[in-house]
C-alpha cells in the first residue's frame, strides 16, 4: 500500500510540476480526468498481477466510461506519468512506460499483431508524445525523446531525438533542449518542419541557377564583337529579307 501512494502522489506532484493550469490541490484532485484514469489504472494492475484479471478489466472499463481514457490492466507504468487533457488515449495490454512520461489527447500505444507476447511499444523515462501521435508495434522510444502531434512512429527512436510526420523521421530541433533534469521538456510547439525547410532549400536553388544564367547572359553580351563589322541581329535579318523578296 505505501508503494501504491508513493506513485499516486507522483502522479499528482507530475501535474503540479507540468500544468500551469493546475492551480489548488481539491481542483487538481477532482477536475484532471488523466489522474482520475492513472489511479484507476494503477489499482487495477495490482488486481491483474493477483490474477484477479476480470475484476482488473471491469475497473478498467468503468475508468475509461468515467474518462474516455483506455488503459488495459496490464500495461506497466512507472511513476510521475502524466495525461494532460487525456480524451481519446489509448495504452495496450503489453505496453511499458517508464518515469515521468507525458501523453496528451488522442495519443495510441498500439500493437500491430495478433499473436501473444510483447507487441505493444516501450517508452523510456521523460518521453513526451504530442496530440494525437501513434506509437505502434513492439518498439523502443529513448529517454528523453519527443513524438509530434499526429505523428505515426514504426520504428524505434533513440534517446534525445524528435520525430515528426507520417511515418515519423528524426529531425533537427529548433530550439536547445531544457538542461534541468527535474522538468520535462514540454516545448512540443517548437517542432521543426521538414516540409517547409525543403521547400525553403528549392527556393534557394533556384535563385542560385537564376543568377548563374543571369550571369552568364551578361558575360556572353559583354563578349560580342562590337564596331561597325558587328551588324545588331535585327539588321542582318532585315538584310536578310531585303536580298530575298520571294523569301526563299
Amino acid at each position: 500500500m505505501g508503494a501504491f501512494r508513493a506513485l499516486v502522489r507522483s502522479d499528482f506532484a507530475a501535474i503540479r510540476a507540468r500544468d500551469p493550469a493546475a492551480r489548488g490541490v481539491l481542483e487538481t484532485a477532482l477536475t484532471y480526468p488523466g489522474l482520475h484514469a492513472t489511479i484507476a489504472h494503477r489499482i487495477a494492475h495490482i488486481l491483474w498481477r493477483r490474477n484477479w484479471r476480470g475484476l482488473a478489466r471491469v475497473l478498467s472499463y468503468l475508468a475509461r466510461m468515467a474518462t474516455g481514457i483506455d488503459i488495459h490492466p496490464g500495461a506497466r507504468i512507472g511513476p510521475g506519468f502524466f495525461i494532460d487533457h487525456g480524451s481519446g488515449v489509448v495504452i495496450g495490454e503489453t505496453a511499458e512506460i517508464g518515469r515521468d512520461v507525458t501523453l496528451y489527447h488522442g495519443v495510441t500505444l498500439g500493437g500491430v499483431s495478433w499473436n501473444a507476447g510483447k507487441r505493444h511499444p516501450t517508452l523510456e523515462d521523460q518521453v513526451m508524445v504530442g496530440a494525437g501521435a501513434k506509437i505502434l508495434g513492439p518498439i523502443n522510444i529513448g529517454a528523453g525523446a519527443r513524438i509530434g502531434a499526429n505523428s505515426v512512429v514504426v520504428e524505434e527512436v533513440p534517446p534525445e531525438a524528435t520525430v515528426v510526420g507520417i511515418p515519423a523521421r528524426i529531425v533537427q530541433g529548433d530550439a536547445p533542449r531544457s538542461t534541468d533534469p527535474y522538468r520535462v521538456d514540454l516545448d512540443h510547439h517548437l517542432m521543426p518542419d521538414p516540409v517547409g525547410r525543403t521547400l525553403l532549400r528549392l527556393a534557394d536553388r533556384i535563385a542560385f541557377l537564376e543568377a548563374r544564367v543571369d550571369a552568364r547572359r551578361h558575360d556572353k553580351t559583354s563578349a560580342a564583337p562590337s564596331g561597325p563589322c558587328a551588324a545588331p541581329v535585327s539588321e542582318t535579318r532585315a538584310d536578310m529579307t531585303t536580298s530575298d523578296p520571294q523569301g526563299v
